[in-house]
């Protein structure tokens, strides 16, 4: 009978359809072009002064002529808060950036041509989100503190600076 039960609920499950699709992702009105995301109406509201501290880990990256996909995720997010009404200020972020991630930090000439991370980052920044490149990455890699983009904070390790982090009470996104 259990198993009935459950065969009857998948069906009724998938014969509805999918209620949502890409086309439902759109533009915020707080960092336009870049962090889409969808609008959930049957969600719990926020009260209006939640904080969120995020440590978004960026591991992978470097593909040239891209935009970060973790650094959209950053923009997503005040977004998405934004629009449910939290304002910036209660939205504290840390991009901690190591791996091949590294090459998106870089200034143009390091680049080797137009860094097409440049722009978000620095809207990010202005919304305070704060830049974090792991230095055991850097000392491998050859990259000085003069090859990134500005704002870039160079740190001990990646690990470390989680570790920090979660001390201070920010929460991972891995």
């Amino acid at each position: 009978m259990t198993r009935w039960l459950a065969v009857v609920s998948t069906v009724l499950v998938f014969s509805q359809g999918a209620v949502a699709g890409p086309e439902d992702f759109h533009a915020g009105t707080l960092i336009k072009d870049y962090g889409k995301f969808a609008d959930v109406p049957a969600a719990k509201p926020l009260p209006a002064d939640t904080k969120f501290k995020l440590a978004i880990d960026v591991v992978d990256g470097g593909v040239t002529g891209e935009v970060n996909s973790r650094f959209k995720i950053a923009a997503s997010f005040l977004n998405m808060q934004y629009a449910n009404g939290i304002p910036p200020e209660n939205v504290d972020i840390a991009l901690v950036v190591h791996g091949t991630a590294h090459r998106d930090l870089l200034n143009d000439e390091a680049y080797g041509g137009k860094n097409p991370n440049t722009e978000l980052l620095e809207i990010l920044q202005g919304y305070k989100v704060k830049v974090l490149y792991c230095g055991q990455n850097a000392v491998m890699r050859d990259i000085s503190p003069n090859d990134l983009l500005p704002g870039v904070e160079l740190t001990h390790s990646a690990t470390t600076t989680h570790a920090l982090l979660q001390g201070q009470g920010y929460s991972l996104r891995p």
